[in-house]
């Protein structure tokens, strides 16, 4: 495979498919007032968005590159994809949690220490928890946890379509 296409492209516009559609549903979980308790369908659709566009871009790049994909360069395409569309993801949720709604963290709180009450735990167990929880509740971590789970979720999803989407060009013949 002496000419490769470079798969920057494909990496960035995917990346930002990703990341602008992940903010739009974000923005409209938000608008319906469904932020704090959003829907179990919320879920699927977030994942149909987010290996849609990494199957897509590994698409795109092997329709490009002749019929042609190692199964490194799928992943290559898929975690860079990932990558970008959670970084453009914990961007959003920074704005988010500094600028649109600065008390989200804390109602988020609020509700989790319903659900705890609900599940039949102490005063006590529900102030632990919540000290553990502070922990994590910076926007660096925060940052960092969520492109870390994108790229690991990314891998996983680039993993599995390059395996299915893979030819070689000894293949081809």
């Amino acid at each position: 495979m002496e000419n490769q296409v470079n798969s920057k492209g494909f990496i960035v516009n995917n990346g930002v498919i990703l990341g602008v559609a992940t903010v739009i549903l974000s923005l409209v979980i938000y608008a319906t007032g469904n932020h704090l308790k959003p829907h179990w369908s919320t879920s699927i659709i977030n994942a149909i968005i987010f290996i849609g566009a990494i199957v897509f871009g590994i698409k795109q790049y092997k329709a490009a590159n002749g019929g042609f994909l190692s199964w490194g360069q799928g992943v290559k395409i898929g975690v860079g994809v990932a990558i970008l569309g959670g970084l453009i993801l914990v961007i959003y949720n920074y704005f988010f949690m500094n600028f649109i709604e600065p008390e989200f963290m804390n109602q988020m709180m609020e509700v989790q220490n319903q659900a705890f009450l609900d599940q039949g735990m102490t005063e006590e167990q529900i102030e632990a928890a919540n000290e553990m929880g502070k922990a994590f509740q910076g926007p660096t971590i925060i940052a960092a946890l969520g492109i870390i789970g994108y790229a690991i979720g990314g891998f996983i999803v680039a993993a599995i379509a390059a395996a299915i989407m893979k030819k070689s060009e000894e293949e081809a013949y």
